[in-house]
């Protein structure tokens, strides 16, 4: 880390430090949630959740080598130093924008309804071919994990890549208060979290909310083929970047060839240039992460064989249409989430494999009032792109295996009874439902054939 001492700390969140004066100018080392991840230097913060209560273990964290506990309430028999405050919460989000505040360098914020990781994941492989890059790691991308994320930011840190998830209005402000990006990358407004925004208008209004805080002269990198995005003429006094794949984009592909397992091809053209680059990813959507990606290390000054050697490097992260290939199946494991844009998107993956097309589809949630007709749809697409079967689990894929003329399980577990009487040696199966739906169970059990 950046020097940060406790008198900073206290400072910017506006807490009540208790403590010997000496130890004010204490620098830590890291900021850790997680007792088990105590080092020496480390500031522990002390959080109350559902199940366990930050507040019991920090004096373990202290025998541990943490020097400082940020807390809603004083410890016990301590001699060690405490910042009291309010909201333990409230208190991280201060200290993560004091910290971000120490750092000039290029910082990508990337948020949108499908795409998010991937994007970021792309953005990071491009941009560390000529910066030491920081990223998100894992789904730290709410109000907790990314001031964790940027407390997390190496001191010889030279560009960094921050996801922003949200749910709601006015949590895409909080975030952006935080990260202040030089450069705002949005993917899709799609249909997610309509229970809280809406509908995809409402997604719009919330997702750009991102421009509030951005940097003076920050770019503006979206999405062209995006309905919603291509109708955001102006930022903040700026024309913004569009990337995608129609030529009306001044960063768009063509000659794209989906090559399955080996990687889609295409031309990335820019600035009237063509990049020729093969994207070690099976769905053909990674060409637009490719795009934009390109146009944050273009505007970034990095040469064409900097940036094309990025995009070939990109790596897919977790549960995200990760290919898993066993002695009888494919399996596209993208269990991570799902909202009706990322299931098509799946399914126009599945669709470009070899083998018989199966797709385990779940509930779909935070859809709001129109979730019935929106599974209903999903399914008719499954059907309309020629997959052949579909198989679907929980209450609300019940109307997905109508649309889809599929089979409908009340649980994973009747459904994995199932399986194998249904599925056939050869066969690609996508595996794709909302995290709750606890989807990587019929990605195991399918492993295991």
């Amino acid at each position: 880390m950046k020097p940060f001492t406790l008198s900073e700390i206290a400072a910017a969140c506006g807490g009540k430090y208790v403590g010997s004066d000496e130890m004010k100018s204490a620098v830590i080392t890291s900021v850790e949630r997680d007792s088990r991840n105590i080092k020496d230097g480390s500031l522990f913060l002390a959080i109350k959740g559902g199940r366990v209560d930050g507040h019991d273990f920090i004096n373990k964290c202290y025998e541990s080598g943490a020097i400082c506990a940020i807390c809603e309430k004083a410890p016990e028999n301590t001699v060690k130093p405490y910042i009291l405050v309010p909201s333990t919460l409230d208190a991280v989000k201060k200290i993560g924008k004091a910290y971000r505040e120490k750092f000039d360098i290029p910082i990508v914020g990337v948020s949108g309804s499908v795409g998010k990781t991937s994007t970021k994941e792309m953005l990071y492989a491009v941009l560390s071919q000529k910066f030491r890059t920081h990223k998100t790691q894992g789904n730290l991308n709410n109000e907790l994990g990314v001031p964790l994320t940027l407390l997390s930011m190496p001191e010889d840190a030279q560009a960094a890549v921050i996801e922003m998830g949200i749910s709601g209005f006015g949590e895409m402000t909080r975030l952006t208060e935080m990260v202040q990006p030089t450069f705002c990358v949005l993917t899709i407004i799609g249909c997610c979290h309509l229970e809280n925004l809406g509908d995809r208008d409402g997604v719009l209004r919330a997702k750009t909310e991102m421009f509030k805080s951005a940097r003076e002269n920050a770019e503006y990198i979206l999405n062209g083929d995006d309905d919603k995005l291509s109708t955001v003429n102006e930022v903040n006094g700026k024309k913004p970047v569009f990337f995608g794949i129609s030529e009306k984009n001044p960063y768009h592909a063509e000659n794209i060839v989906n090559n399955g397992e080996g990687g889609v091809s295409c031309d990335l053209c820019f600035d009237g240039k063509k990049l020729h680059a093969v994207i070690p990813a099976i769905g053909t959507y990674m060409v637009s992460n490719a795009l934009a990606a390109a146009a944050v290390g273009n505007l970034l000054g990095m040469t064409d064989e900097e940036i094309i050697r990025g995009v070939e490097a990109y790596k897919t992260v977790g549960s995200r249409a990760n290919v898993i290939n066993t002695s009888r199946f494919k399996i596209i494991d993208d269990c991570y989430n799902a909202n009706p844009t990322s299931v098509q998107a799946s399914i126009d993956t599945l669709v470009n494999l070899k083998g018989r097309k199966v797709a385990i589809l779940g509930d779909m949630k935070e859809l709001g009032s129109e979730e019935l007709a929106l599974h209903y749809n999903t399914g008719k697409y499954a059907r309309e792109k020629g997959v052949d079967l579909v198989l679907c689990v929980g209450e609300l894929a019940k109307e997905l295996a109508k649309g889809a003329d599929g089979l409908w399980y009340e649980s994973i577990e009747a459904l994995c009874k199932d399986l194998p009487k249904l599925l056939r040696g050869g066969d690609t199966v996508l595996v794709k439902a909302s995290h709750s739906m606890q989807f990587e169970k019929i990605t195991e059990f399918l492993k295991e054939f």
